[in-house]
């Protein structure tokens, strides 16, 4: 591999591993309890998002989503057009004094005011209002809750929080039309969404294969190696010439920067939020996968073009490239250029994970770590960088970074393009289940580490490491998806669950069966050198001659 192509790999890999170390959320999800909003006798309601469903003169038009109050009847409909409620304008708009038109059961809409959020929904229930809807003055959601020394709070009509365009457009419903009728139901979110299933298929079968062709790179090296010891001992290379062939060892002291150069840009990345930046990472994302891609593709398909794959063509500036790459290169950039152009229609999805996973392996492939001690120091370190960014420091910036950047927060775009996605299709309030980079790469080092160690050691699956490794990777990430769910879709550390599994079963079997000391500091098993076991058995047959 030319060092232009391992320069990329490796620079883009690191971006990568900054963007989004690890973090497993799920976009669009329902917010529900909040331990921070006070509760007491009528103001208890968990917080869910609210399904407005509108009909324009008896036609059926857009759906609005809100957020339900802490007070009031909660949002029990979990069917769509089961019920269509004329929908009406306040008079006066803010509603902190009773209406001036009459209300027989219709949904009465607001703006929000001076006065209290409970102040509207007493004066709307008392006025004939079915259910209240209040526009909050910004884009965002807001939580409507109750003041702690609030006392009339004996509202049986379900009060919810639209954004400012969404109060904007049934406002010029309301004018332009002479009927809108809505319709407010909350439908429940399946407790397994197909889509968990495939991303965890997606990235349990990218460690896979990129494990299995490290560890064939591996075995490859280590023959060819055997046969130079064989053939002359005096051309034998060094370590260093060894590992020139397009692979990085990390080491213990990169890996621990890099939770200080990760935290780093993390917070760089949380405060320069905004579109600009968001096409910046396309671009690098962009040329990663391109790298990536390539690298897949050229691998894959040599063995049917072995003779187009093995002959070479100079290019200026980068030197020998294969006729093969040439070939393959320019589909490579169409296809990463036309996601980029199309990456905010609804199937672009694919073109992202197809880029994101062979930018994955080709990463997996390159960049290795030689040992187990340095496997441990990395996965730690990543394991609490998970931890802080995620939920200790919501303590600090009020709110969860990793998950902050993760989503794309202020950019305009929905989330960053260094992650694996899937849409929930079986989910009626939509949005992507997704999961970082990071949480494939660093555990999949190790993992691919077990493999190497395996075939260079000969020994069998079940004896081997790598099948436990693999199975406790998968473990860890179906308690992540477990977790998200039992937290309600807050968001995740993957790394917090897989970590613990990965590394603890790597150490306890490597200490059970006595192989620790060797995976710790060599990482490779002792093997004979083939020019010394060929002089033995020389000497052997010489003293049965005799």
């Amino acid at each position: 591999m030319d060092l232009r192509r391992l320069w990329w790999i490796v620079f883009v890999s690191v971006v990568v591993l900054l963007v989004c170390s690890s973090c497993s959320v799920r976009a669009g999800d329902i917010v529900h309890d909040d331990e921070k909003a006070p509760k007491k006798p009528g103001c208890e309601n968990d917080f869910v998002l609210v399904k407005v469903q509108t009909w324009v003169d008896g036609i059926e038009d857009g759906e609005y989503v809100g957020v339900g109050a802490r007070f009031g009847t909660t949002i029990v409909s979990k069917e769509k057009n089961a019920n269509q409620i004329r929908l009406t304008l306040s008079d006066p708009r803010d509603c902190c004094s009773a209406p001036k038109n009459k209300l027989a059961g219709d949904v009465i809409m607001v703006d929000r005011g001076k006065c209290k959020f409970t102040t509207k929904a007493n004066i709307a229930q008392a006025a004939g209002a079915s259910a209240v809807l209040i526009v909050n003055n910004q884009k965002e959601l807001y939580k409507m809750v109750c003041e702690p020394d609030e006392t009339d709070l004996d509202i049986h009509i379900p009060a919810v929080m639209l954004p400012q365009d969404a109060g904007a457009s049934l406002q010029k419903m309301l004018i332009n039309s002479s009927s809108v009728s809505v319709q407010l139901y909350s439908p429940r979110r399946p407790v397994v969404d197909i889509a968990e299933v495939f991303l965890w298929l997606m990235a349990v079968g990218t460690i896979l294969c990129a494990s299995y062709w490290s560890a064939w790179s591996a075995r490859e090296a280590a023959i060819e190696h055997d046969k130079l010891l064989k053939d002359a001992v005096d051309e034998i290379p060094s370590d260093n010439d060894i590992g020139a062939g397009g692979v990085v060892d990390i080491s213990t002291t990169s890996a621990v920067l890099f939770v200080v150069i990760a935290s780093c840009f993390l917070i760089i990345l949380y405060k320069l939020m905004s579109s600009w930046f968001i096409e910046l990472l396309v671009v690098l994302f962009c040329i990663g996968g391109v790298e990536g891609l390539q690298t897949c593709l050229v691998a894959l398909l040599s063995r049917w073009f072995k003779h187009t794959a093995e002959s070479y063509v100079k290019v200026p500036i980068l030197g020998a490239v294969s006729h093969l790459t040439l070939a393959v290169t320019p589909f490579c950039i169409v296809f990463a250029v036309l996601w980029a152009v199309y990456r905010s229609v609804s199937f672009a999805w694919i073109g992202q994970d197809i880029l994101g996973i062979a930018l994955i392996i080709t990463v997996l492939q390159i960049v290795r770590i030689p040992n187990l001690k340095v496997g441990t120091v990395l996965l730690s370190c990543a394991f609490l960088y998970d931890i802080f960014w995620v939920f200790v420091s919501k303590k600090l910036f009020h709110e969860s970074v990793m998950i902050v950047v993760a989503r794309g927060d202020k950019s305009g775009e929905d989330g960053i393009p260094m992650l694996l996605k899937i849409p929930r299709l079986f989910d009626p309030w939509g949005g992507y289940s997704i999961i970082g980079f990071g949480d494939i790469l660093i555990p999949g080092l190790l993992v691919a580490f077990s493999l190497r160690y395996d075939w260079l050691a000969n020994k069998t699956l079940r004896a081997g490491y790598f099948l436990w490794a693999m199975l406790a990777y998968g473990l860890g990430l179906l308690i992540t998806y477990v977790a998200l769910n039992l937290m309600d879709g807050h968001g995740q550390p993957a790394l917090l669950y897989i970590v613990p599994f990965t590394l603890g079963t790597f150490l306890a079997l490597g200490r059970k069966r006595g192989d620790l000391t060797v995976l710790w500091s060599r990482g490779e098993p002792e093997r004979p050198c083939p020019h010394l076991q060929l002089h033995h058995s020389t000497e052997e047959s010489f003293d049965e001659d005799k």
